[in-house]
């Protein structure tokens, strides 16, 4: 299955590739030759399907992958500079990409990124908006902007809420590419694995979390993102309201009475 913006000519490639199978959707970026920037159609394409992959009730995880040589560049350059000195453009742009990366975090469903080749500035952004990220050994990662005279303030609030803030800062004002290992090691990434094993050890991850109730994936997920802009008591007091509504759903007393006849779970949703 595939997904590209409806203005898209009928014959022209798809910006973004979906292939569902054992409740995984996985997608992939499909501009190779652009090494998969981040243009407006691109984005666009990718918000309409985490749209209605967020709909979807067959599909428990989502991995987001990519052709080609890197995982993405970044926006698109060329087409910024098509519109020179059009700052509502430039603004539409941005807003696209908000939108494009508040989306997965609001997505129900957990998206890995599996990560080759360069990430870089909203590449970079892109791989920090997802919830958990692998990367083969050759991975790079950027947030180059200064080097171009355009500081990356749009990817430092995705990748900061990922790095402590002296990490960020130093690729910020550097621009200097970061290796897999150091991104493991800062935590944009959970870790680095070799470039042939790249796409099984993601879809073990995948599967991993199929395994568990999507219900409480989702509620998980959600209260995850919500606490970590609340103060010490709120957050408490938020995610103890959450967890007393888990209580009551059917696969909490599904889970808890399994744990205890010490036999497998069966998930309501299964």
């Amino acid at each position: 299955m595939s997904s590209s913006p409806g203005s898209a000519a009928a014959d022209a490639p798809a910006y973004v590739l979906r292939d569902d199978a054992n409740d995984i959707a996985r997608l992939t970026l499909n501009r190779p030759a652009a090494r998969n920037a981040l243009s407006m159609e691109m984005m666009a394409s990718l918000i309409e399907v985490l749209g209605d992959i967020a709909d979807d009730k067959t599909i428990k995880c989502i991995i987001l992958s990519a052709n080609g040589p890197g995982f993405c560049a970044g926006h698109d350059l060329k087409q910024l500079m098509g519109h020179k000195g059009d700052v509502a453009y430039y603004r539409q742009v941005f807003e696209r990409c908000s939108q494009l990366m508040t989306s997965l975090v609001r997505q129900p469903q957990l998206v890995i990124a599996q990560v080759h080749g360069i990430a870089a500035a909203a590449g970079t952004q892109l791989v920090a908006s997802c919830d958990l990220a692998i990367a083969a050994g050759d991975a790079k990662f950027a947030l180059p902007g200064v080097n171009i005279g355009l500081f990356c303030s749009t990817p430092m609030v995705a990748v900061s809420r990922n790095l402590a803030r002296k990490h960020v800062m130093e690729m910020l004002v550097t621009g200097d590419m970061v290796t897999a290992e150091r991104a493991a090691e800062t935590g944009l990434i959970n870790r680095v694995v070799a470039a042939d094993n790249l796409a099984a050890e993601t879809k073990t991850l995948a599967a991993k979390i199929v395994s568990k109730s999507s219900r409480t994936m989702k509620i998980g997920k959600e209260a995850f993102y919500h606490q970590l802009e609340m103060a010490l008591d709120d957050a408490y007091a938020y995610t103890g309201e959450v967890m007393a509504q888990n209580m009551l759903a059917a696969d909490a007393e599904e889970g808890i009475t399994a744990f205890i006849d010490k036999r497998p779970p069966t998930w309501a949703e299964d």
